[in-house]
């Protein structure tokens, strides 16, 4: 199952739809054969779109314009079938007439010989030409499925026959249609679930661990139940969306056997769905699940639903009896249709079997190489460098005294300095790690991260090769030397702000924008401080003119004054480091 490169934070797609509708591209090769859109839904039996011909008679080689029209409409797929076999292949090949609307599909490995839609704009009418095959059956439907919106659509609409000169009569063969599958019945719950039996009976996944749904709304609940040769499944959850749990056999997407209760409307829509690489789930039929109920009350959707352990012969459902990471998401959802979760899913912390012995188990919403990946580049980027620029523009006169060969200031500022980049390296490859290789979905963090890493590195290098004091290409070192120092700070602040938005490490909103903005407010501010202490300090310098030497008014009380009061802004400048430090990392520690 495993798809190299992909983490959890990919199970995001899982809420997105998948179907005709869901693509507006209108590749829906997969549907070709069925016809039938993967939305889990029942289709319209009452036609209200027609298809009409040019003409009702062809021989070998002919084109044939086809129109179809009705009231608005989002996607098709329209498709020519031996009449007296509609289940088989498609016949012939279309060619279009507008490629701005439709396009043609390759289905049953035949170029073309299927249309659909190019986008989700709405249209009222559609127009292409059918060509004849040489060896085409005698009589030749058009059939169509429209859809008009994500839980409104017609399946296999008919349209007319044509046939041969020389054919006969074409009669309609008996069984051709097939009917309606009979939907499961579901009820509504009439009270809350309770977590009272969790770790007795029930085997479930809470968010916070010890919750319970009947007492807290912000509970996140799911609950496995044995009873002989089947589970009984219960979800909670605050949303007026959706809520949705699968089983996967690692931390990758793919191959995933996935559940969805679906806010539509006044009613829940419960319903199984499977995962295929990096696909739009795909929603499967309802027939494996019993006893579904559901009930919505001040935001908080419960759905529940029985299958048995094992389904010999069922496509896309696992076993229960054996052991899966179990994801829990939610999300928004607009007329059946779900999208992307609206935070990172709960993942449990190892596979679990659900019809093994009652537990009582959490998860979490952030892997742990993507929780160390952010603390160290906060520890980095909010502590160490932001220490050692304070200590390297205003602590030379302060920190003076001789230490191992060289200044103090300046060993204490090298030091923060490596290890800021020691902490930068470390940092930087575990996303690596973590993703298997790039990441495509993240936007301009990673981006920003490179370059932040490179001069993280090249400054270390370029200090190396510091010119001596009074060497005359020292002051070129100074400049460089700090304007690199300042972009890299900069770059590292803007790529803070935007990696606590990406899935593998959302914190949580708005506090984060306002805590990297205090922080950086905070730094900003102790600054501005020290320098117009610095400039103040000057002031109290005193040149004479005729001798252009330069003497302090008080000079060793001065001196005194400006030590203590900087040391001072220093420790609470520390201070208020570590605050804003303790604060980002806890926040980190609870995802």
């Amino acid at each position: 199952m495993a798809v190299p490169g992909f983490t959890v934070g990919a199970f995001i797609l899982l809420l997105h739809l998948s179907s005709v509708a869901n693509y507006p591209n209108g590749k829906v090769t997969k549907s070709c054969h069925g016809m039938v859109p993967e939305h889990g839904h029942t289709p319209r039996t009452d036609p209200i779109h027609n298809i009409s011909v040019s003409q009702m008679t062809f021989t070998s080689g002919d084109q044939i314009k086809v129109t179809l029209s009705g009231p608005e409409f989002k996607g098709f797929l329209l498709e020519a079938r031996d009449a007296e076999a509609l289940t088989g292949p498609p016949i012939g090949s279309f060619t279009l007439i507008d490629s701005q609307m439709s396009q043609v599909l390759t289905c049953e490995d035949t170029q073309g010989s299927a249309v659909s839609h190019t986008n989700p704009h709405k249209k009222t009418e559609l127009k292409v030409y059918w060509n004849a095959p040489n060896s085409a059956p005698n009589h030749i439907q058009f059939l169509v499925t429209v859809v008009e919106k994500y839980k409104t659509y017609w399946v296999k609409i008919p349209g007319p026959v044509i046939s041969q000169p020389n054919a006969l009569p074409f009669t309609t063969p008996e069984g051709t249609v097939a009917p309606l599958s009979t939907l499961p019945p579901v009820s509504h719950l009439t009270k809350s679930f309770s977590a009272s039996d969790c770790g007795n009976k029930k085997f479930c996944v809470r968010s916070p661990l010890n919750c319970d749904p009947e007492k807290e709304r912000a509970c996140v609940f799911l609950s496995f139940t044995r009873d002989d040769q089947s589970v009984m499944v219960e979800m909670s959850g605050p949303s007026k969306g959706y809520l949705s749990f699968a089983f996967s056999h690692d931390r990758w997407m793919g191959d995933d056997d996935a559940y969805v209760c679906i806010h539509e409307g006044q009613t829940v829509n419960i319903q199984p769905s499977h995962l295929t690489g990096r696909s739009h789930p795909v929603m499967d039929s309802r027939d494996t699940l019993e006893d579904m109920a559901w009930r919505l009350e001040d935001g908080v959707m419960q759905c529940s639903f029985r299958r048995n352990i094992t389904l010999p012969g069922v496509k896309n459902r696992f076993d229960l009896n054996t052991s899966y990471y179990i994801f829990l998401a939610d999300g928004a959802a607009n007329d059946g249709r779900i999208y992307k979760h609206s935070q990172q899913p709960l993942i449990t912390y190892e596979k679990h079997d659900v019809t093994d012995y009652p537990k009582n188990i959490g998860g979490s919403r952030s892997l742990l190489l993507l929780k160390a990946h952010g603390a160290l580049m906060f520890v980095a980027w909010m502590t160490t460098v932001s220490i050692g620029v304070i200590i390297a523009r205003f602590f030379k006169p302060v920190w003076s005294k001789v230490l191992f060969g060289e200044s103090a200031w300046f060993q204490v500022h090298r030091m923060l300095m490596f290890t800021t980049s020691v902490l930068t390296c470390l940092a930087f490859i575990l996303p690596f790690i973590y993703r298997g290789g790039w990441s495509w979905h993240a936007g301009y963090h990673p981006y920003l991260g490179c370059v932040v890493m490179i001069l993280a590195v090249l400054q270390p290098l370029l200090a190396a090769f510091r010119p001596p004091l009074h060497n005359q290409r020292r002051q070129m070192f100074n400049w460089t030397h700090w304007g690199m120092g300042t972009a890299a700070r900069i770059i590292a602040v803007a790529a803070m702000f935007l990696g606590m938005d990406l899935p593998g490490l959302t914190l949580p909103s708005p506090w984060k924008t306002y805590a990297m903005t205090g922080f950086v407010a905070w730094h900003v501010g102790t600054e501005i401080i020290l320098e117009i202490h610095a400039y103040r300090l000057s002031r109290k310098v005193e040149i004479l003119d005729d001798a252009r030497i330069q003497i302090f008014q008080s000079f060793t009380g001065a001196e005194a004054e400006g030590h203590a009061f900087k040391k001072a802004v220093l420790a609470i400048y520390v201070c208020g480091n570590v605050t804003f430090l303790i604060i980002f990392l806890s926040a980190i520690n609870d995802l």
